[in-house]
């Protein structure tokens, strides 16, 4: 089963967007909502809400990706989010997350005994390639024990 597919059956609100899981790598992760009048806003456009679960959707898919192999001994866990609106969004929009610090250092520090704090940078585009919104997540893995 590949990321998209397990967070698309273990996340409810993945499913419920129709998200679409298109890249999932360690280095990148782009989702894909599509344009559904279910989840317009009173512009016409998708929803602050929808955009937002986009975001943190993609940067859950990329830190599955980058720790995937951490699992047994720890889970990973949004910390906070922040997102900045940048242009009005219209039609579908997608979501490119990448890792703010390298895996290795994170691994590292969970090597270490600590519980180590990682920022996600997503943009989110429209058809144009637009930058409609801006997010960082900040992920933690919390070790098990």
């Amino acid at each position: 089963m590949s990321i998209g597919e397990m967070l698309a059956a273990t996340v409810p609100m993945a499913r419920t967007l129709n998200l679409e899981f298109l890249e999932t790598t360690p280095d990148k992760a782009v989702v894909a909502l599509p344009d559904q009048s279910d989840y317009h806003n009173h512009v016409g456009g998708p929803h602050a809400g929808a955009m937002f679960t986009l975001g943190e959707s993609a940067s859950g898919a990329i830190v599955l990706a980058a720790f995937g192999d951490q699992l047994s001994r720890a889970v990973p866990l949004a910390v906070s989010a922040e997102i900045a609106y940048k242009k009005l969004a219209m039609g579908p929009v997608t979501a490119t997350a990448t890792l703010g610090r390298p895996a290795a250092d994170v691994v590292a520090e969970l090597d270490a005994g600590q519980r180590p704090e990682f920022p996600v940078s997503i943009a989110i585009r429209r058809g144009d390639g637009a930058v409609t919104g801006e997010m960082t997540v900040t992920w933690t893995l919390r070790p098990n024990s």
